[in-house]
């Protein structure tokens, strides 16, 4: 299903539904269609949004963890959420916990998946080769247990973004922020309800970042999908919103 795109002042997002907010936030290579079966199965209950986070298009200078954490604050002060429930994957999940360390009471619960922070096997620093589609193809396919989930249509858009010089830098930039900001001092520190969806298969995040998550994190349950890589929203949707509708029923 296509959702409606909504610009207003400097955002570009996806809002659907009524209800306490759900706030989506997705990774380096992300976009609102990673989250199409979580947005139809919770907007009758739920107002599901997903803030496109202006990972090509700022500044250098701002193309950084921190700077999305920016944007996502002014975005969320901009509508007005209170008490939101932040569900990131991958890098999204970095700006979700930097964004929570920052405004704890404007975050009612946390889902992570998928999500860096603490470790990852960086795709960023070895996605550009220039002209190599089929290094592009199985760097994307490898995103998913069943490389068939990687469509032509992603493969083409991330081989557009690390061929053109303007985003490719910025991509590489914003891989090695992520590295940078290790949370691992401060993940204790967040005490909210959290919810930990992994994939078993996840090579990018592998399992055992979500178990050393949820060691750290004071108030988490951890949940493994089989079969499954780096985006358990998109490979295995139906376990995926199973999980996250028992969490937020206990937490909302």
């Amino acid at each position: 299903m296509n959702y409606e795109v909504k610009h207003e002042q400097r955002f570009d997002y996806c809002e659907e539904g009524n209800g306490e907010a759900i706030v989506l936030l997705h990774g380096l290579f992300g976009a609102l269609s990673n989250f199409n079966h979580l947005i139809s199965y919770f907007s009758p209950k739920y107002k599901v949004v997903v803030p496109l986070l202006p990972l090509y298009t700022l500044e250098v200078d701002q193309t950084t963890v921190t700077g999305m954490v920016d944007y996502i604050d002014e975005f969320i002060e901009y509508k007005k959420y209170t008490q939101v429930h932040l569900i990131g994957n991958s890098l999204g999940g970095h700006i979700a916990q930097m964004y929570l360390l920052r405004k704890p009471e404007k975050v009612k619960t946390m889902t992570l998946t998928g999500s860096s922070g603490l470790f990852e096997n960086s795709i960023g620093d070895t996605y550009p080769r220039k002209g190599d589609y089929e290094f592009v193809k199985k760097k994307t396919e490898a995103t998913f247990f069943d490389p068939k989930m990687a469509t032509k249509e992603q493969v083409d858009e991330v081989f557009e973004i690390v061929n053109n010089r303007v985003t490719a830098i910025r991509l590489v930039v914003m891989a090695k922020s992520a590295l940078r900001q290790n949370l691992r001092d401060e993940i204790p520190n967040m005490k909210l309800p959290v919810c930990l969806v992994w994939g078993k298969e996840d090579i990018i995040t592998p399992a055992f970042v979500g178990e050393e998550f949820r060691k750290l994190l004071p108030n988490a349950e951890l949940h493994l999908i089989d079969q499954c890589g780096h985006a358990p929203m998109m490979e295995q949707p139906e376990q995926f919103n199973k999980i996250l509708e028992s969490f937020l029923s206990k937490n909302s």
